[in-house]
């Protein structure tokens, strides 16, 4: 089924090719580049993505004042189709294409998907402003492309769970929905804040999530910084309290490069 999905991805991007890469590069008023490419793959396929998609308790739970959501890259564990639709956005001939409408120089996929994989949002989940880890998990590459696609259907606005993108001081938002069979393409750098809203809804927003790694910087200059958050513009207290919290775990990793905490990553299949 990978095939089949990396070619449904190659035509869908060649299809709109020159709408898709000028909006991505369009002035939004806003410092991140990113486009949102609607009805992606075949409604049926997207369906059966979601339909594969695993149950909470097949899943882990991020629980913190930084976020709350579902999260898993144990693929063993569950249907096929969900490790193919994620690793086809890996393929070399998909990063290439994206390369090409995104103009970013020399990216690279992510079989160890740092921080990406399977992600489940439930009814008060969230994930506050942040800035993404600037690297990969070797400290090499720099984090350059986010690819978050949504498989929820009939998810709506109201329904909350909603990527929004923050000016650089996270006071001003753009708010884009997490729709159907919607992939959003997110260029990343070191003010590039963004969040997810709480989930208003019952139900599950169900996103597959990859990213892209290059050994040049986004910003134009070397920089270095652990996954660093804020707090939404109302949650005063919150935003102190997340800054020191960033600043300490942004401290720590320059004198340990690597960090204390387990890697989450993908290994490949257990044996």
């Amino acid at each position: 089924m990978k095939e089949e999905l990396v070619r449904l991805i190659l035509e869908r991007l060649e299809k709109d090719g020159a709408a898709i890469s000028a909006d991505f590069h369009s002035d939004k008023g806003i410092r991140t580049r990113y486009t949102a490419i609607d009805d992606f793959f075949p409604d049926d396929v997207a369906r059966r993505i979601h339909a594969a998609f695993p149950p909470f308790n097949k899943m882990r739970l991020l629980d913190s004042f930084r976020e709350r959501k579902y999260t898993s890259k144990d693929f063993d564990e569950f249907d096929p189709l969900m490790k193919d639709a994620t690793f086809a956005f890996q393929d070399e001939r998909v990063v290439h294409r994206v390369a090409e409408l995104t103009g970013i120089e020399d990216p690279q996929g992510d079989p160890h998907l740092y921080a990406g994989g399977l992600s489940a949002m439930a009814k008060g989940h969230f994930l506050n402003p942040h800035l993404d880890n600037s690297h990969d998990f070797e400290q090499k590459y720099y984090r350059v492309l986010n690819l978050l696609y949504y498989v929820t259907p009939d998810w709506k606005t109201e329904n909350g769970g909603n990527l929004e993108l923050w000016n650089e001081d996270v006071t001003e938002v753009t708010e884009i929905p997490s729709l159907f069979n919607r992939l959003v393409l997110m260029a990343t750098n070191d003010k590039s804040y963004h969040s997810v809203n709480e989930v208003k809804a019952d139900g599950a927003r169900c996103c597959v999530s990859n990213y892209y790694f290059s050994p040049h910087s986004p910003n134009g200059y070397e920089t270095s910084h652990v996954t660093y958050f804020q707090a939404r513009p109302e949650q005063k207290v919150r935003r102190i309290v997340t800054r020191i919290d960033s600043d300490l775990r942004t401290a720590l990793r320059k004198v340990v490069r690597k960090g204390f905490a387990k890697k989450d990553i993908y290994e490949g299949e257990k044996k």
